[in-house]
């Protein structure tokens, strides 16, 4: 292979599992995320100089379960230099599994440009036995370096299924097949060592959103309040106090509201606190439902999780309070 023609990849590391090590070759729980550096992950999967000239950069090295806003505007702003950068083909990250679907829908709608960023991470820990870290590193290489995934959005991928990020969502705490793209994004798959891709995602992303680009420093306050029985308001006015600008209300079934904290709610939206109905249900759609909610302004989550949900909430309530124009945000996206 002719390896001075090979794409340039550029492979960003923030830690996690697959960074990860324990002490005995077995121990697959208990580990320390986030203990080797980008050149180690390299350098322990030669097979990436046959596919791509690939350089690494640490931007962090934490257990993904402590995420912050500061690493996704700092991950963003990389990201859109790179986009400008004529020597580079497409990006890699690395992460955590935990909150690696935030990151992913995050960058999904602020970093502007159509070279493919795959984000991937591992469910085992470096040091382990049969770890999946490397091979899907060497699979996020891969389809970064694939010209079919230009303009696809940012793309998660792992155990060789490709997934775009806004569907792609964590469902086991321990299985190597932790993630599904539910319910409608799986785009494609490696196979035999190669590429293939199958569909794409409709939805604005990158280029076409209106959040791309920006390299925000913050972003409003938007918290999630998880429905349950007896529910009573009482973490909507916990909110309110916190100084929420947005709730994202995970709601029973279709998004429904508890009525226990429905009036909380209605009072919030009252006040100009933006309200997503969400769903704590793995798959499905929320749309209006009840004409009081409705009235009271509420929005509809569509099939954005709750975690997603709020990312996007924080990102529109930058460009509105408008619960009309909120809502037509969640519909295009």
């Amino acid at each position: 292979m002719q390896r001075n023609n090979l794409p340039k990849i550029k492979i960003l590391a923030t830690g996690g599992t697959i960074a990860g090590s324990a002490e005995a070759a077995d121990k697959l729980t208990g580990y320390t995320a986030g203990t080797m550096g980008v050149e180690s992950l390299i350098g322990a999967v030669p097979q990436l100089a046959d596919v791509a000239e690939v350089s690494g950069e640490q931007l962090a090295n934490i257990d993904s379960c402590d995420i912050t806003g500061d690493l996704w505007f700092k991950l963003a702003a990389r990201c859109n230099e790179l986009m400008a950068d004529a020597n580079v083909d497409g990006i890699v990250i690395t992460h955590g599994t935990d909150t690696l679907e935030e990151t992913a829908y995050f960058l999904n709608l602020t970093v502007k440009g159509d070279k493919p960023i795959v984000l991937t991470g591992a469910m085992r820990p470096a040091t382990a036995i049969s770890a999946d870290g490397p091979l899907d590193l060497l699979n996020a290489v891969k389809t970064a370096a694939c010209p079919d995934a230009r303009g696809q959005g940012v793309l998660v991928v792992m155990n060789d299924i490709i997934m775009a990020a806004r569907y792609a969502t964590k469902t086991s705490a321990f299985k190597v097949e932790a993630f599904q793209a539910q319910p409608y994004g799986q785009l494609g798959t490696i196979a035999g060592g190669r590429v293939y891709f199958e569909a794409q995602v409709k939805q604005r992303h990158t280029v076409q959103s209106a959040f791309a680009g920006k390299n925000y420093t913050a972003l409003p306050r938007v918290d999630i309040i998880y429905t349950h029985c007896d529910d009573d308001g009482v973490f909507v006015e916990a909110a309110l106090k916190a100084g929420a600008q947005g709730i994202v209300y995970a709601g029973s079934g279709m998004g429904s509201i508890h009525k226990g904290a429905e009036q909380a709610l209605i009072n919030a939206a009252a006040q100009g606190v933006a309200v997503v109905r969400s769903t704590r249900v793995s798959e499905g759609r929320v749309l209006p439902a009840n004409p009081k909610w409705d009235a009271a302004g509420f929005i509809s989550g569509g099939n954005l999780n709750p975690q997603k949900a709020r990312i996007l909430l924080q990102l529109a309530l930058t460009e509105t309070k408008d619960p009309a124009k909120l809502q037509q945000i969640f519909d295009e996206y």
